[in-house]
């Protein structure tokens, strides 16, 4: 992905949701929220497996909402401010509630950059303890990024950091009426910005991008940390229903930990065997053991950026 790459960083139904924003010519391109029911009170827009682009105005990750009967949780909201708007729009198409809370589950700007679409309702921002730091460090070239890969139709995105925190090993939980959200903040794994959310009343977990399906993995936080995540979540109880960061909305949960993780295993051994010959980066991933192995989409972007986070992990063990 671009953006990565300049950074350095039960049933279903359906509902289409259109906001606007401005292209290059200053007419309005449409942005198009195709939005599933996880279950009652919970609405789901899946991202396209893409770069960020003039073309999908950052529609590239998972976003949702949860409604209780006072107010309304939005979690997620895009790469763009348009994405965000388009968001907004389902949430009023869906009920006039407030929305009281917005709750980024990590710090990459196709999580965060649509935030500004829901300024004027005065929610809590939400998120992890460490996500006021990272983002201001973040924040000019987040938004500078969101310029040149999406052009004007990322005019009005901008960071907005959380007025309120969470810390690891210390979950808050939010009360919409009706319902009840438990966040929970993780040790680095996939970033040091990781969070969780889970609707107690009907089981969905939101993992944000601890959990990635067909999109390929991103690693820019800790790989054996992300490792030993996993397993604790494998020796768990599982969720009922599970909306990854990136991928197919209530997929199997142990199956699809189960990939993830071997797709990290991987990754971990081509460079502890390339560390093992005292190659340099430069030979390991130009090396056959570097090739991206099959079934992942993005392998382009990601692949090799995950071998070079590993590396520079991996060679002080």
């Amino acid at each position: 992905m671009r953006l990565f790459r300049a950074l350095g960083i039960g049933g279903w139904t359906s509902l289409a949701m259109v906001a606007g924003a401005a292209s290059a010519a200053d007419t309005r391109v449409p942005v198009t929220l195709a939005l599933t029911s996880a279950a009652p009170g919970i609405h789901v827009h899946a991202g396209r497996h893409e770069e960020p682009d003039a073309h999908n105005l950052g529609d590239v990750a998972n976003i949702g909402f949860v409604v209780g009967t006072r107010c309304v949780a939005v979690i997620d909201t895009g790469a763009s401010l348009a994405v965000g708007q388009a968001l907004r729009e389902a949430v009023r198409a869906h009920t006039p509630l407030p929305v009281c809370h917005v709750i980024n589950t990590h710090m990459h700007p196709d999580h965060v950059m649509g935030n500004a679409a829901f300024e004027a309702d005065r929610p809590q921002f939400i998120g992890h303890a460490r996500l006021p730091a990272a983002l201001a460090v973040r924040a000019r070239n987040y938004t500078q990024a969101m310029l040149r890969d999406i052009g004007s139709g990322a005019a009005g995105s901008r960071v907005i950091a959380p007025t309120v925190t969470v810390d690891p090993g210390q979950p808050l939980t939010l009360d919409l009426g009706g319902r009840t959200l438990t966040l929970q903040a993780w040790p680095v794994a996939h970033t040091d910005t990781d969070l969780t959310v889970r609707d107690d009343a009907s089981g969905t977990l939101f993992t944000g991008d601890l959990l990635f399906l067909e999109h390929m993995p991103v690693i820019d936080g800790r790989l054996n940390g992300w490792l030993a995540l996993l397993a604790q979540w494998q020796a768990g109880p599982a969720p009922a229903r599970v909306v990854p960061g990136h991928g197919t909305v209530d997929a199997p949960w142990a199956d699809s930990l189960a990939r993830q993780q071997q797709y990290l295993e991987a990754v971990r051994t081509v460079v502890r065997e390339a560390l093992a010959r005292h190659q340099t980066l430069s030979q390991m991933l130009a090396s056959p053991a570097a090739a991206p192995p099959p079934g992942w989409r993005l392998p382009e972007a990601f692949h090799q950026r995950n071998l070079t986070a590993a590396f520079a992990e991996l060679e002080w063990e």
